[in-house]
């Protein structure tokens, strides 16, 4: 969990912001505009968003509410915009914070890993997730496919949580790679990671050669191509 995207087009804000959270660790893409922002979250995996409301080619809440359509990245807005109306406005949009400038570090970080904390408390929380035929059991640790069960390994399993718990999101090879060596406790190099997305496509695929659920974006990662419930 440590990607931002800052999306933000005035340039000593940037600066200050970008100084602060790359000091602290995270890894921050910025984006001047909307364009830019869409083709960055379309080919990155990101991990939360800060958001400017006014920005050269329009405003940050038509951005919120394309992301909302198909994702839960977590979203702050990070705005001059004070007035209630406005606030009101972000959070029903599916904003998961709001801060008006100009923004107290400490409590920017704060109020990120609030963000993040309840953000992995709700997906913990889910017991099913469902997409397409797919399944996956999270108190048992299974996966079934037309409710017959595929038999995954470790790694395996924790790379089809990992997509499909953040569908429609492209999932960098770094991420991806980051993650399963963080959960798993053993080193997992990029052509492994290529092995096991073979495999875990061989058994959730109906045609493994022209994948319908882990499709590869191409320099980028893969990306769980379908929609996805959760209960």
């Amino acid at each position: 969990m440590n990607h931002i995207l800052l999306v933000e087009d005035d340039v000593n804000f940037v600066f200050g912001i970008e100084y602060t959270l790359s000091s602290e660790g995270y890894t921050v893409t910025l984006a001047g505009s909307l364009e830019e922002a869409r083709k960055v979250f379309a080919n990155g995996s990101i991990d939360l968003i800060l958001l400017d409301v006014n920005l050269p080619d329009g405003s940050g809440y038509e951005l919120c509410k394309e992301i909302r359509v198909s994702s839960q990245v977590p979203i702050i807005f990070l705005t001059a915009l004070d007035e209630e109306i406005h606030v009101v406005a972000g959070l029903d949009l599916g904003a998961d914070d709001y801060m008006t400038k100009p923004i107290r570090i400490k409590e920017l970080l704060s109020r990120m890993n609030a963000v993040w904390r309840r953000n992995n408390k709700s997906i913990e929380e889910v017991k099913l997730w469902k997409s397409g035929d797919i399944q996956v059991r999270v108190l048992e640790g299974t996966v079934f496919k037309n409710n017959s069960e595929v038999i995954l390994t470790a790694l395996e399993y924790r790379l089809m949580l990992m997509l499909i718990t953040h569908s429609n999101q492209v999932c960098s090879r770094g991420a991806l790679l980051h993650h399963l060596w963080d959960m798993s406790g053993e080193f997992v190099d990029d052509n492994t990671l290529s092995v096991h997305i073979r495999r875990l496509r061989e058994k959730v695929e109906d045609e493994p050669a022209a994948p319908q659920y882990i499709i590869t974006v191409r320099g980028v990662g893969y990306k769980w191509n379908a929609e996805v419930s959760g209960r």
